[in-house]
């Protein structure tokens, strides 16, 4: 039988399930409450969607659904019997609560910890993990430090979700031993439908889950048949499919800056001036959004999150000028203390780019 280990403590699931475990902190009684309900055969949960890309709302999600997303990532992975898993998640959102169904599910050696910037550092370099997820600031951190970054490497599965990865980071984990795998999906599908696995090579090839099927509208939003969602979902995101299970995923087609009738995909630039951005702003979070502009209808800007750097804009213009076609080039650059942002770190991208428009008319 299962159990849990926080801070030192063990928790069998036969003692979840009947009520009795010893008091401690929100974050653990939130979260074995939520376990005590699932090992009691509790059919339904509301979980609340992550307001990436609108208002967040409250969704009902059904046992089985949840069962069948365990299911395909545990075939997927090949997880073995008795493994062990590491959450550091939020458990009120859907990536966490994937992972106590997963421990429960594959009846796995689970330890909890609350989210925080170095999940590992509590841990000896010797401890094997089958299994964990990530949000990216939480990997980033961890390549930054090399003790950390050393026990990145004892992971034999490490899934990220929650936001895309910046190519910086892709590019570190591709040079250490490691399997990692960027994520796509949403609360809506109970989780990831498809996975990346990262090599250094852009962009991305994802590859669906077992039993899902994907096609794209005429305008070439992706649109999902999977057995964990209850329904067809057409996404606003705007992929490649290649072949039946794999897609190149280009960005959301309710982000795309029209300016003078070109259409930009904000997502491509971005990765097109990733090596330029690292240079000169090293471990910065960036953007390039569209602001509104009385004669082309929108113009692209480039957002840029901390102090301003006035010293460096020459430089930064003058190298997108050479990677970036003329209209994708942003007008402006635009610094901001810090974006929006969900509880998943996934950046707000209008809400950030009102704050930083405010801030320079303020500067004005």
């Amino acid at each position: 039988m299962g159990k849990i280990i926080f801070e030192g403590q063990e928790i069998s699931f036969d003692m979840i399930k009947g009520g009795h475990w010893p008091m401690h902190s929100q974050y653990l009684s939130e979260t074995l409450d939520f376990c005590q309900e699932w090992l009691n055969g509790k059919a339904e949960f509301q979980l609340q969607t992550s307001g990436s890309t609108g208002n967040p709302k409250t969704i009902t999600v059904s046992r089985r659904q949840m069962q069948i997303s365990a299911a395909a990532t545990g075939a997927f992975f090949e997880i073995p019997v008795n493994s062990t898993l590491l959450c550091c998640l939020n458990t009120s959102m859907i990536a966490g609560r994937m992972m106590l169904v997963r421990a429960m599910e594959w009846d796995s050696l689970l330890h909890l910890r609350e989210p925080e910037g170095l999940p590992l550092a509590t841990f000896s370099a010797q401890q094997y993990w089958d299994f964990v997820a990530m949000v990216p600031a939480q990997v980033e951190n961890c390549l930054m430090k090399p003790a950390e970054k050393q026990k990145l490497q004892s992971i034999a599965k490490l899934i990220i979700g929650g936001a895309p990865l910046s190519s910086q980071v892709q590019l570190a984990l591709s040079q250490i031993p490691i399997k990692a795998y960027q994520t796509y999906g949403m609360t809506e599908t109970v989780s990831h439908i498809a996975l990346a696995e990262i090599t250094g090579s852009l962009p991305l090839i994802y590859q669906v889950l077992p039993g899902v099927v994907i096609n794209t509208s005429e305008d070439g939003q992706l649109i999902i048949d999977a057995p964990m969602a209850e329904q067809r979902l057409h996404t606003h995101d705007r992929v490649e499919i290649i072949g039946t299970d794999r897609f190149h995923w280009l960005g959301r087609s309710d982000f795309t800056i029209n300016s003078g009738g070109v259409k930009i995909q904000p997502e491509i630039v971005e990765q097109k001036i990733a090596g330029l951005m690292n240079d000169l702003f090293p471990g910065t979070r960036y953007i390039i959004a569209g602001a509104a502009h009385e004669k082309w209808g929108e113009e692209v800007v480039l957002l840029i999150e901390g102090a301003e750097a006035s010293d460096l804009i020459g430089q930064l213009m003058e190298g997108m000028a050479e990677q970036l076609e003329k209209y994708h080039r942003p007008k402006k650059v635009l610094f901001i203390e810090n974006f929006a942002s969900t509880p998943s770190s996934k950046i707000k991208r209008k809400e950030s780019l009102s704050l930083a428009l405010e801030k320079a008319k303020e500067d004005q």
